[in-house]
């Protein structure tokens, strides 16, 4: 038997499970975070990560998000519908699961779900899109509640779910480059930033680099100029409306699969990667039922799928002690909350700022993720499945509606079970 010493944080670690028979909804390991642990673990570092994964979250995303929304004919009220519920959802989710499990758990909403509904509301009625909408919820829930979504994860080794996580995030790498070529004057002092505090330990000690990043480039925004605001008029608090929904055949075969593959594989797929290469266990079935559950939450409102998002995840876990960067997914959850209920207002004002600020700051945040993924993906074995898994991503290739990071993962997998017959026996010894 053993003891624990004096002074062990013990009680801040997640639990390795050890039993072959895991339970279906994965057992927190610690107790959960109240407030006083809470106030305890947060610090500079995880309040400027929440806060840059907020503001990732309510620009470009909620740009594409808009654009598609106004493509397909939705009213403004629908459309404000629809940013209420993915940021209502997110939040919820996030401060949920991130406290129960004290891990840095955050959730957010499909946005390669969001982009292929672009031709479909382009000819299906936005009822029978929000029927969609309920139906792959349900579906995600089912599938979840199997416990297949672990065992299918599981399955698939890390350096080639890593691959797609690399091929995913490397845009937002050359997004520094094209950033700063297109606005030097915003991206530039950003960039500078950063590598003056990354490099001088001394001064990043005091102001974090992604932090010093954000600050600076709010800086810029403001003295070039660049804050343009389109109108002070409109909605400041949400509105959200019920869209009854409708059910056909037609508009279930062209988009239910489409939409839960997205959810479940290429997103959920790319957070519990990016959990995993930080240090955490990311519970993946409790994460695939409260997908669904808050998709369905997100179908009241007309909304697309909730998930669990790579780039978010890659945000809250950029810099900080492991077992505290559950603290920055708090920040991140509330301010999703404060979002909902202000997202007209705020949506105005996210959209004012500059791409390149956006680009640039979102970039340096996620370079140690995008390293990791590399590292992970070709340091050791399975490398070849890992090649072909980042070329098929990164080709954009996209077939019946469903994105390339899931065939680059469906192809280099069985590539790799071809090629790489002595790292999968190894793999299966070792297990």
């Amino acid at each position: 038997m053993s003891t624990v010493p004096p002074g062990s944080k013990l009680s801040e670690e997640p639990v390795v499970e050890t039993s072959q028979r895991q339970p279906l909804i994965e057992r927190p390991g610690v107790a959960p975070a109240g407030f006083r642990q809470l106030m305890r673990d947060i610090g500079p570092n995880y309040v400027s990560n929440g806060v840059i994964g907020l503001i990732f979250s309510s620009s470009g995303p909620i740009a594409v998000t808009l654009a598609v929304g106004m493509a397909g004919g939705l009213t403004e009220g629908q459309l404000a519908s629809w940013v209420f519920a993915i940021f209502l959802s997110a939040g919820l989710a996030t401060l949920i699961m991130s406290l129960i499990y004290r891990q840095p758990l955050g959730f957010a909403w499909s946005i390669p779900g969001t982009v292929l509904l672009g031709p479909s509301l382009q000819h299906l009625p936005f009822t029978e899109v929000v029927g969609v909408f309920f139906t792959s919820g349900l579906l995600i829930l089912a599938l979840g509640s199997t416990g297949v979504v672990r065992r299918i994860m599981s399955a698939i080794p890390m350096p080639i779910v890593m691959a797609m996580v690399a091929a995913v995030f490397l845009r937002f790498g050359t997004d520094i480059v094209s950033s700063t070529q297109s606005n030097l004057i915003v991206a530039g002092p950003m960039v500078l930033a950063f590598l003056l505090l990354s490099a001088v330990p001394a001064l990043g000690k005091y102001l974090p680099p992604v932090l010093g990043t954000l600050v600076v480039g709010i800086a810029a925004v403001a003295l070039s100029g660049q804050f343009a605001l389109q109108s002070a008029g409109g909605p400041i608090l949400a509105a959200p409306e019920f869209t009854s929904p409708s059910f056909t055949w037609a508009s279930q075969v062209e988009l239910l699969l489409p939409l839960v593959l997205t959810a479940l594989v290429v997103q959920n797929g790319q957070g519990v990667a990016v959990l995993r290469a930080a240090g955490h266990r990311p519970p993946i079935n409790s994460f695939a039922i409260a997908t669904g559950g808050f998709s369905v939450l997100n179908a009241c409102f007309g909304a697309v799928s909730a998930c669990v998002t790579g780039p978010t995840n890659s945000l809250l876990t950029s810099s900080g002690e492991k077992h505290r960067q559950y603290s920055a997914a708090v920040v991140y959850g509330s301010l999703s909350l404060v979002f909902a209920l202000f997202a007209p207002l705020l949506t105005r004002l996210m959209l004012a700022t500059p791409e390149a600020f956006v680009l640039a700051l979102g970039g340096i945040a996620m370079l140690k993720a995008l390293q990791q993924a590399f590292v992970t993906a070709f340091a050791t074995k399975f490398t070849m499945g890992a090649l072909i898994t980042f070329v098929v991503t990164i080709s954009g290739m996209n077939l019946f509606n469903i994105h390339a990071a899931f065939w680059g993962i469906l192809i280099g997998y069985f590539a790799s079970r071809l090629l790489e017959r002595n790292d999968h026996t190894a793999a299966k010894l070792q297990a």
